[in-house]
């Protein structure tokens, strides 16, 4: 490589210059401070662990993005973490070992082999929280408004939430008895709302009504009600309880939100999804107008920790803090500096050391430096006045 080149980073990888960080560092500590007053306490994981443990839970989609190496130490695969909830989870079920509700929270740096969407950066800045041991309807609207609340925090307006529940599809497989193969394929089909591929895979009347039904099935929350009509008169006798247990189950947890978020616009979709080969129950995703990608999502992932030996139930969200702030207008910094002279006085020393104390950016002067106090971001410079150092306001440049 060229010495010219060396500067260029791998497509998808990027610095975060002073202006993006310190947004997406301020962003960080103001969503970790709110979780932490909701009792969600802060873990930090590894950035690489075993390949196996990273996997846990989150079907084959993870795995096309988890770059791979060998541990020289011990020669096993490892993985660097391309989405920190499974490593969450593990130590919900392995080291904490609560018998009661655990709420957890967690920020920090993934890293993708290839974007998630065109133009993406492969190294996003995870954010999220987790609420383990509880299976009701309660933890998800608890979640739920968590990651509202996230998303206000961080000033975005217009929020949607798309709201789903994986429970019915997967009750709907088993209530007409189809295969794993078939499932699969009806996944598909159903993710690209393809009718009559959905009608080509399915034997019978009764099954076919109720598949094809799910794409239309979306709309406010009367679709749930328009459902569960739809979906019994389609089992034409067969047990519908599992189908219209998941329903009822969406109602509540639509019920409760509207009663903490009452303004929060809700589409009800019964055909999204996503995650489906891990989650169990309900799912969602936040948007925001002009931004096609989701800005937040999550849902129900019960049983996740078995694998580490302790089955939990367990829902949760995460975020993309450096997507986020792409989409805020440029951050402001109100805070500015001191400027401090170089000159050798001990009681200048005392009185940097004093307002370093109390919170003041203290900048000193380099000796023969050509940028000036503002140029340093400074509004501000100490001035020695009958024997003490004064802070004078500087005027604009």
């Amino acid at each position: 490589m060229s010495d010219t080149a060396r500067w260029l980073l791998p497509e998808g990888m990027e610095d975060l210059l002073p202006e993006q960080a310190e947004k997406i560092e301020f962003l960080r500590r103001s969503l970790l401070k709110m979780y932490q007053r909701w009792g969600y306490r802060f873990v930090m994981t590894p950035l690489v662990e075993h390949l196996e443990s990273l996997q846990v839970g989150t079907g084959n989609d993870i795995g096309k993005h988890t770059f791979k190496l060998i541990d020289e130490m011990s020669g096993r695969l490892l993985g660097v973490r391309a989405d920190i909830t499974p490593q969450v989870s593990r130590i919900d079920a392995h080291r904490l070992k609560h018998e009661g509700p655990s709420r957890l929270c967690y920020a920090g740096h993934v890293l993708l082999t290839r974007p998630r969407e065109l133009g993406g950066s492969r190294n996003p800045v995870q954010i999220g929280a987790e609420l383990y041991g509880h299976s009701g309807k309660e933890s998800d609207i608890e979640i739920l408004e968590l990651m509202l609340s996230s998303l206000d925090k961080a000033g975005l307006k217009d929020i949607s939430l798309d709201l789903g529940h994986v429970g019915v599809f997967r009750a709907l497989i088993r209530q007409y008895a189809i295969g794993n193969e078939r499932e699969a394929e009806l996944f598909d089909a159903l993710q690209r709302k393809a009718k009559p591929e959905i009608e080509d895979l399915l034997d019978g009347e009764e099954a076919k009504n109720a598949f094809v039904a799910l794409v239309s099935l979306n709309g406010d929350e009367t679709v749930i009600d328009e459902a569960r009509s739809i979906l019994s008169s389609a089992a034409q006798g067969k047990d519908n309880t599992e189908v219209d247990g998941a329903l009822m189950a969406l109602m509540q947890i639509v019920s409760g939100l509207k009663y903490r978020y009452p303004d929060v616009c809700l589409h009800i979709d019964l055909a999204e999804l996503r995650g489906y080969q891990y989650h169990t129950g309900a799912v969602f995703s936040a948007y925001v107008p002009g931004y096609w990608q989701a800005v937040a999502q999550g849902g129900r992932y019960d049983d996740v920790g078995k694998v580490f030996g302790r089955a939990r139930p367990a829902t949760g969200f995460s975020l993309d803090l450096r997507a986020i702030c792409n989409i805020l207008p440029a951050f402001t910094n109100d805070e500015t500096g001191i400027f401090a002279p170089a000159v050798n006085d001990s009681s200048l020393e005392k009185k940097i050391h004093e307002l370093r104390e109390a919170g003041e950016c203290v900048i000193r002067e380099l000796p023969s430096q050509a940028s000036t106090a503002q140029q340093m971001g400074c509004n501000r410079v100490l001035v020695k006045r009958d024997s003490q150092w004064l802070i004078e306001v500087l005027e604009s440049e």
